[in-house]
């Protein structure tokens, strides 16, 4: 008798987890709402608290890091810099995004990969799978 083959193991367990650090709104709903089509958990960036801690806490499998957040007193660059600096945190992936071509800058401070905004989602996806 054949056995059946089991399927692989969805749901939050076998998802990979994304932090958006992202402070438009719009955006922020859009990305969700891309990502957890495509298979992705994701978690959004809360201000009020320290973005460290938060990577920290939520163990993401990938950071999407906008370089610019109103109301965070550190530059993208200096939170990639600050993981890349952070023994318990340094494996993290980091895409960082931004409507200025930040592309050497962002390399220079240790993101692993760098989209120019607006970008196309599928762009996106590509370079989030690359990572992970």
């Amino acid at each position: 008798m054949r056995r059946a083959v089991k399927p692989p193991p969805f749901g939050r367990l076998a998802m990979k987890k994304i932090l958006l650090v992202e402070d438009d709104a719009t955006m922020i709903s859009l990305l969700r709402t891309l990502l957890e089509i495509e298979g992705f958990a994701v978690v959004q960036f809360d201000p009020a608290q320290d973005v460290l801690e938060q990577i920290r806490r939520e163990h993401p499998d990938a950071v999407l890091l906008d370089v610019n957040i109103h109301g965070m007193d550190a530059s993208g660059f200096d939170v990639v810099r600050a993981l890349r600096a952070d023994p318990e945190l340094q494996d993290t992936r980091v895409l960082m995004a931004s409507g200025m071509n930040y592309k050497r800058e962002a390399s220079e401070a240790g993101a692993d990969a760098f989209l120019l905004k607006p970008f196309m989602p599928d762009d996106l996806i590509k370079q989030i799978r690359a990572l992970l």
